[in-house]
């Protein structure tokens, strides 16, 4: 059944399906949305009770709710100032050391990091650390900021939209630097500090809140938008965007800056706050952040 799910994707229209359910996630009428969610709720068996709306029906689209707010106190974050914390609440798909120049996907495959974040003269993170993060249907779908941070980058790459559940990581070649995705590069404690937001199959919205809508966008070419010049600072635990559907986060650090935490296997699920590692050498911030 993996192996038909897998070439299934490679001939679906799958931007076209995604389209379709953008609009279908957002339609108003009453009937529509509340069958939808209720369903989902039953299907999924999602937990209302972290939500700041616990109420399913009070939701104006199926999107509202799916990308619904936590309510206050959550998710706490850790005491001390220097735990990375986790973005996502997700299960972890791989985490470790970067292996030179590449990423560990899966067993037996790999990608580039220049590949990922789309800029062939990206050596930074050579050597460092990532942590890849899968988002299931009934997970919270907003992202936030592992570490305070002063947005450099970001960057708009297309690509397909294969579905990102481990049938599929272990199946598809270089699957997350093939996938549509939005690239933020940051200025840390850390040093530079990127996280990629993986668009998937049904997945093709990803926002920002600096930026809005990023994903899908029109034409559908490479895009660089360069912050380097402007204040868009978030501090640790501030939201940095949302998928409209789920999908997957990564972060990448740069080298002998971070400890991962030891209990970040493949498999263990994770929650947003959720310490993640710990600053190894903090860096002072630059003049200007």
């Amino acid at each position: 059944m993996d192996r038909i799910f897998v070439w299934l994707q490679y001939v679906l229209p799958q931007h076209g399906l995604s389209r379709l359910v953008h609009r279908a996630t957002r339609v108003r009428a009453r009937w529509f949305r509340k069958a939808l969610i209720r369903g989902f709720v039953r299907l999924f068996r999602v937990d209302m009770t972290d939500a700041a709306t616990a109420d399913p029906d009070a939701y104006e689209h199926f999107n509202a709710f799916f990308t619904r707010a936590l309510r206050d106190g959550a998710r706490p974050l850790p005491a001390s100032p220097a735990d990375v914390v986790c973005p996502v609440d997700g299960t972890i798909s791989q985490a470790g050391a970067i292996d030179g120049t590449e990423l560990i996907q899966a067993k037996d495959r790999r990608y580039a990091v220049s590949d990922l974040l789309g800029d062939p003269q990206s050596t930074v993170f050579e050597g460092g650390n990532f942590v890849t993060i899968y988002l299931a249907p009934y997970n919270y779908h907003r992202i936030h900021m592992p570490l305070d941070g002063r947005l450099r980058e970001m960057r708009f790459l297309p690509g397909r939209l294969f579905s990102v559940n481990a049938a599929t990581v272990r199946s598809v070649p270089r699957l997350f630097a093939r996938n549509e995705r939005v690239s933020c590069l940051f200025e840390t404690a850390l040093g530079p500090m990127a996280v990629v937001l993986v668009g998937a199959l049904n997945v093709g919205s990803i926002e920002t809140v600096w930026a809005g809508e990023v994903a899908p966008r029109r034409p559908r070419e490479p895009a660089r938008f360069d912050y380097a010049q402007g204040a868009v600072d978030l501090a640790r635990g501030a939201e940095l965007g949302r998928f409209n559907m789920g999908s997957t986060v990564i972060l990448l650090f740069p080298p002998g800056a971070m400890r991962l935490a030891e209990h970040l296997a493949p498999g263990r699920t994770v929650r947003m706050g959720e310490t993640l590692g710990s600053l190894a050498r903090p860096q002072p911030a630059s003049e200007d952040t």
